[in-house]
């Protein structure tokens, strides 16, 4: 093997296969194995290690239960990709943006070498989950306006969103519309008067639902966040609630902190 790997310890009462995803995980974390590049073959690891398929079996699913590698039938197991996106907490929804008739998305997509993109679009209006309504002060029988769609990069799904707005609000707009227009759902809000003012943000990891990893197409082990976004207008009127769900493969989330 090109790579060189220790062989296992006689004397230690770890387990063989535990072993064995210690030695591939420090070549991942010495970056003796690279973002992307292929984990030694079954066949390889077993003829090193002299042990049973099994034994390399059990090692290699610590590593992609970790977040490590990912297995692409046919192909072999990789080391986990980066996340070519930055998603820039502090700037992503600085005004500028909107007056040059730019969302978010397409910002830190293209500032990242990307093609962004947007599908399965759809659009209803109903009464919103108690969550919801909370958030956005809502009043009982007040309906919101829902927007779900699918973000991709490079024509990859990464991340979905679902955005409610009070019906009051989006009704009879371009922001119930499929195509909201230069500068998205935000530059909508202000051309009707709803000057923005900040964003509260909530951010949570955990293991994706069967429809999220269908949606997202998530190679198995692969985590999500789940960021939860309320816009607010000058005033302190909530006019949004966005519910986002993305793909770690995808993003780093930064975020910039005033020291006082």
């Amino acid at each position: 093997m090109a790579l060189t790997l220790p062989g296992l310890d006689p004397v230690t009462d770890r387990p063989v296969f535990k072993q064995i995803a210690d030695h591939l995980r420090d070549a991942i974390e010495r970056g003796s194995l690279q973002p992307g590049e292929k984990v030694p073959s079954e066949a390889k690891l077993m003829g090193h290690y002299s042990v049973a398929r099994m034994t390399i079996r059990n090692a290699l699913q610590i590593l992609q239960a970790e977040g490590l590698t990912v297995a692409e039938h046919g192909r072999g197991v990789f080391v986990r990709s980066r996340p070519p996106v930055r998603r820039l907490a502090s700037d992503r929804f600085a005004r500028r943006h909107r007056e040059q008739g730019k969302a978010a998305f397409i910002v830190e997509t293209e500032g990242a070498g990307g093609k962004p993109g947007v599908d399965s679009i759809q659009i209803s209006e109903a009464d919103p989950p108690a969550e919801i309504a909370a958030c956005l002060g809502l009043r009982e029988g007040e309906r919101v306006l829902i927007r779900s769609r699918r973000y991709l990069i490079n024509d990859h799904p990464v991340e979905t969103a679902v955005s409610y707005i009070p019906a009051a609000i989006a009704r009879g707009t371009r922001i119930a519309e499929p195509d909201t227009g230069p500068g998205g759902i935000y530059a909508r809000l202000e051309e009707i008067g709803h000057r923005l003012d900040h964003f509260d943000e909530e951010v949570k990891a955990r293991m994706p639902t069967r429809e999220e990893a269908k949606a997202l197409r998530l190679a198995p082990g692969t985590p999500v966040f789940r960021l939860v976004r309320t816009a607010y207008a000058e005033g302190g009127t909530a006019v949004e609630v966005c519910d986002t769900v993305m793909s770690t493969d995808a993003y780093v989330l930064s975020y910039q902190l005033p020291a006082r």
